[in-house]
């Protein structure tokens, strides 16, 4: 059976227009009829460049809807979509395969800006960061500071370099290097350099790549990239997981690319913070009913790095409702309000997974009735911190943390077997 031809040709520009462009690539905007593409992109095509005299037609604001749109209204004439760089690399490629379905799509990629970068900067691409600051906050650049890390941020615009200068200051990576690509491989290109502590550079060409190569400063707190960041990352009211029972949760709960989490009676918001932090795609939503609180879960999100948590200010069960599908589901407060774990065990799909913490007595019982019923590990976490007693040092116990771990399995009435981890 012979495939149907593409609907849309996708053709990747850069900086330095059509005189940068392959063959391939001048042949599909000569062929077409109609060129779609943002205003920047139509005006790297020069009016009849070399045979292109397609009609030309921009992009309305906002884009993604106007796709279907934009191609039923030219329906059965050669459309090809211009796009900056590789159009499958944050580009609009990604958003025409999901809408009109990748069959429908021939793509012809220019090199990224970020292939352009790393061949100007003699960086590996494969050992380098990219983090994006187009139409998202520039404080996700936040989780991926470490100490000789290479980052790639592109930029929304002209204010980006000082943004991320200001933000490398706030988390005590002042002496980062920073270089700022401007106009890749166009006649107009330029580099400025300098650090975050004394950038000294106004906003330039809107058109950039900042290079970061992450330096932390003498004294500067040290974030890891696993779960267990220290106490003192968090703002907080004493609401909050300690580092080291975190660290044995989200491992419990298991975060993997794309899933989503439910993170009920969330304090400040530590475990759905590092949650998010394991993987850029992790999803996670956040439900406190104390307002205050709430905003607090904010903040932390923000400061380090995943400003995309969601959170729902409302008590439990009842604010759960019309939240999507969790992947996962943590329980670090309010288990005994009426109905809370079967509602939060009802919302999980088969292979989900819930872990509940209590320091309680009366919760602690809900949970061994929880195990009973649905399987799963039941283990008592307890965690000591050498202090000084007089002149020698001794144990001071921290409450001990009841947790409840398990895993929904396929079909109605299918209990997980108790593992070995019982209450002790």
């Amino acid at each position: 059976m012979t495939p149907a031809p593409p609907v849309v040709t996708v053709v990747g520009i850069g900086a330095d227009g059509w005189a940068g462009l392959p063959e391939a690539s001048r042949a599909a905007l000569r062929a077409a009829d109609v060129v779609v593409g943002g205003a920047r992109q139509l005006d790297l095509l020069p009016e009849g460049a070399d045979g292109c005299r397609a009609e030309r037609v921009r992009w309305p604001s906002p884009l993604r809807p106007a796709v279907p749109g934009v191609v039923a209204a030219h329906h059965g004439r050669r459309i090809a979509v211009l796009a900056s760089g590789d159009p499958m690399h944050y580009g609009i490629g990604r958003a025409l395969a999901e809408v009109l379905g990748a069959p429908a799509l021939r793509v012809l990629p220019h090199p990224s800006s970020v292939s352009l970068a790393a061949a100007r900067l003699g960086w590996a691409v494969e050992e380098t960061e990219v983090v994006t600051a187009v139409g998202r906050p520039v404080a996700r650049l936040a989780a991926a500071l470490h100490d000789g890390r290479r980052l790639l941020v592109l930029s929304a615009g002209a204010d980006t370099p000082a943004d991320v200068a200001a933000l490398l200051r706030a988390h005590g990576f002042g002496p980062s290097r920073i270089r700022v690509l401007e106009q890749l491989a166009a006649p107009v290109e330029r580099v400025l350099e300098g650090t975050a502590d004394g950038w000294p550079h106004p906003p330039g060409d809107p058109l950039n790549v900042v290079a970061v190569e992450c330096r932390r400063a003498p004294g500067a707190p040290r974030l890891g990239a696993v779960p267990g960041l220290p106490d003192s990352a968090y703002e907080h009211d004493g609401q909050l997981t300690k580092r080291h029972v975190r660290a044995a949760t989200l491992a419990a709960l298991a975060p993997a690319p794309g899933e989503l989490l439910w993170d009920v009676g969330g304090g400040s918001g530590s475990i759905a913070v590092e949650w998010l932090r394991t993987h850029p795609s992790c999803r996670a939503v956040c439900v406190e009913r104390d307002p205050e609180r709430a905003a607090r879960i904010a903040r932390n999100a923000d400061r380090l790095g995943v400003p995309g948590l969601r959170v729902v200010t409302g008590a439990a069960p009842g604010a759960l409702a019309g939240l999507p599908v969790p992947d996962a589901v943590f329980i670090g407060g309010g288990l005994t309000a009426a109905g809370l774990l079967d509602v939060c065990w009802a919302a999980l799909p088969d292979r989900g997974r819930l872990v509940a913490n209590t320091v309680t007595l009366e919760s602690e019982a809900l949970l061994a009735e929880a195990r009973r019923r649905h399987g799963g590990e039941l283990v008592r976490l307890a965690v000591a911190h050498a202090v000084p007693v007089g002149g020698f040092t001794g144990w001071r116990q921290a409450m001990p943390v009841t947790q409840w771990a398990a895993e929904k399995r396929p079909g109605p009435g299918a209990p997980v077997p108790p593992d070995s981890g019982d209450l002790v």
